[in-house]
């Protein structure tokens, strides 16, 4: 695949990350060109931190690592799904998935 057309809209794109075992929804990132590259090149997820301005290996301090198993992208080239498995958690608080402030339920 052309990555370049994944970039055509903006610099940056959204990255929803799931378990590859559960389907759960982990977190959504933003990547560039640059971090989706590191991504395809170590197999482990890469992305672009907006507050920081920098790249970051999700995991390098924390080894809650992310291992690729599948990538796709949506119908418009502009949102990116990974399919991971999951090394300890995924989000900073120490909860498995970013997902768990309930807001509505039925």
């Amino acid at each position: 695949m052309e990555l370049n057309k994944l970039f055509k809209k903006s610099e940056l794109i959204p990255a929803i990350i799931q378990d590859s075992t559960t389907n759960q929804v982990l977190m959504l990132a933003y990547m560039n060109h640059a971090s989706l590259e590191k991504t395809l090149e170590t197999g482990e997820t890469w992305f672009w931190s907006r507050s920081r301005g920098e790249l970051w290996h999700k995991g390098e301090t924390s080894g809650h690592i992310q291992r690729v198993v599948e990538m796709y992208s949506d119908c418009d080239d502009d949102t990116l799904l990974i399919k991971v498995e999951q090394v300890g958690v995924a989000c900073h608080t120490g909860e498995y998935s970013c997902f768990f402030n309930e807001i509505l339920t039925k």
